[in-house]
């Protein structure tokens, strides 16, 4: 058992730095992450969903079907978007980013898709799955990996904060 003097004493070496985010330290959380979360909302009710993306140094890139985000998109396109690099409770960093959802057509469409799935696509498939290890009796399909809507996330203002232990 732990005595309150030696527990004051452990928790006294322990240093725990809370902070922000420089602009480098931002672009490379955004830039070796995937995943994120969209926060938009229709006035009334905030709604925020996962997502995978990509950013280039410029906007984010996603991809998205018809449904409850893409229509609150399109009546307010003001979103918040959010990624984080978490390795645990006391060691994590989080950028913010806030700007305006833009829904991409014709060749811009063509170029955000292929942006995205540079990025992504490679990541979908484990790497330790190998066809000529297993059987394979079908075929692959990406009709779920393929959104019809291509969308850029335009950048306002970023911000970032961190806790390292």
């Amino acid at each position: 058992m732990i005595d309150v003097k030696s527990r004051f004493e452990i928790t006294k070496k322990i240093t725990i730095m809370l902070g922000e985010l420089n602009d480098d330290q931002i672009t490379s959380i955004l830039s070796s992450q995937v995943l994120g979360r969209i926060a938009c909302s229709d006035g009334d009710q905030p709604y925020i969903v996962p997502l995978t993306y990509k950013y280039d140094g410029k906007c984010i890139y996603g991809q998205t079907n018809e449904g409850t985000k893409l229509e609150i998109l399109r009546k307010n396109p003001n979103v918040c978007f959010e990624v984080d690099r978490l390795t645990d409770m006391r060691n994590w960093q989080s950028v913010i980013v806030y700007g305006s959802f833009e829904e991409l057509t014709t060749k811009d469409a063509e170029e955000a898709r292929d942006i995205l799935f540079t990025r992504v696509f490679s990541l979908m498939t484990s790497s330790t799955v190998h066809s000529f290890e297993h059987e394979v009796t079908g075929k692959i399909d990406d009709s779920t990996r393929v959104k019809y809507i291509m969308y850029r996330i335009n950048i306002d203002k970023m911000s970032g904060r961190f806790e390292k232990q």
